[in-house]
């Protein structure tokens, strides 16, 4: 029987093992880096953020959002806290977003969490050092599908200077046919309304779409139709091809210093 090529698990065999690594390396982040935990940009509890901040002055730095993945149904910003360590150690505040997650929610009320906290920050992050003007975002997996929310027809003008999409799900149809049918049941509508590549985008920002060599063939066809749609779009959009990465491997290298991710978030942080 074939593998589902959407069930991670059964093509990263050190799925657990990362995770596992994460969550540890999450914890000793929190310990260190200097943090503001759980601000309120709603009403729900699932709706808070988490700002990271570098060493030194707080005054006008750049902005960094990251949205984790976990096909909107699992993992949360704490689980994530690590990817602060490459935002802050290039000069700018991490903000790491929470949303509720699906069965329990449908999709219109993730997108819409995730662009309420991209308004939080606009009227928010000056009062913590941070310059509104200078915000690039990134996201992993679903967290890279919520990313492009923040930047489409419905979110201009976006005022975001560089996305960095790492892993991300770009046409939600093929979903309706996988593991996630019984998991999350994403409807006709949801497809039409949030697939990515269905959107029209805003033309200033510089895209890069990543994708692990290693990931399953829907992330590679995903990564190379969506970044030519971009590019038709008129935006300034690459892809990049990590080396020896897994849809896994590849999220957990993003806060290691001297891996090829880092690298890429480094840049779009600029």
């Amino acid at each position: 029987m074939a593998k589902d090529p959407f069930r991670t698990r059964d093509h990263v065999p050190e799925f657990d093992d990362i995770v596992d690594e994460i969550r540890r390396r999450s914890a000793e982040t929190r310990a260190k880096i200097p943090m503001v935990a759980d601000v309120a940009y709603g009403a729900d509890r699932s709706e808070t953020l988490d700002l990271f901040f570098p060493e030194g002055g707080r005054d006008r730095l750049p902005v960094h959002i990251f949205i984790h993945g976990g096909y909107w149904r699992m993992f949360s910003k704490s689980d994530y806290s690590y990817v602060a360590e490459t935002v802050t150690n290039a000069g700018a505040i991490a903000v790491l977003l929470g949303y509720a997650l699906m069965p329990a929610v449908r999709m219109a009320t993730i997108v819409d969490q995730v662009r309420r906290a991209r308004r939080w920050v606009d009227e928010h992050i000056a009062s913590h050092g941070g310059d509104p003007a200078m915000l690039t975002v990134s996201g992993h997996s679903a967290g890279a599908h919520l990313a492009t929310m923040l930047f489409d027809d419905d979110s201009r003008p976006s005022g975001i200077k560089g996305a960095l999409l790492l892993g991300g799900i770009y046409d939600l149809k093929p979903l309706q046919t996988s593991f996630l049918a019984n998991e999350i049941a994403i409807t006709d509508e949801e497809v039409r309304r949030y697939s990515p590549i269905n959107h029209r985008f805003d033309p200033s920002v510089l895209v890069e779409v990543a994708v692990g060599a290693d990931e399953t063939l829907p992330f590679h066809r995903g990564a190379a139709t969506f970044t030519d749609s971009l590019q038709q779009q008129g935006l300034s959009a690459s892809q990049t091809n990590l080396v020896a990465a897994n849809h896994m491997s590849s999220i957990r290298d993003i806060g290691l210093a001297g891996t090829e991710t880092a690298a890429l978030l480094t840049k779009t942080v600029g």
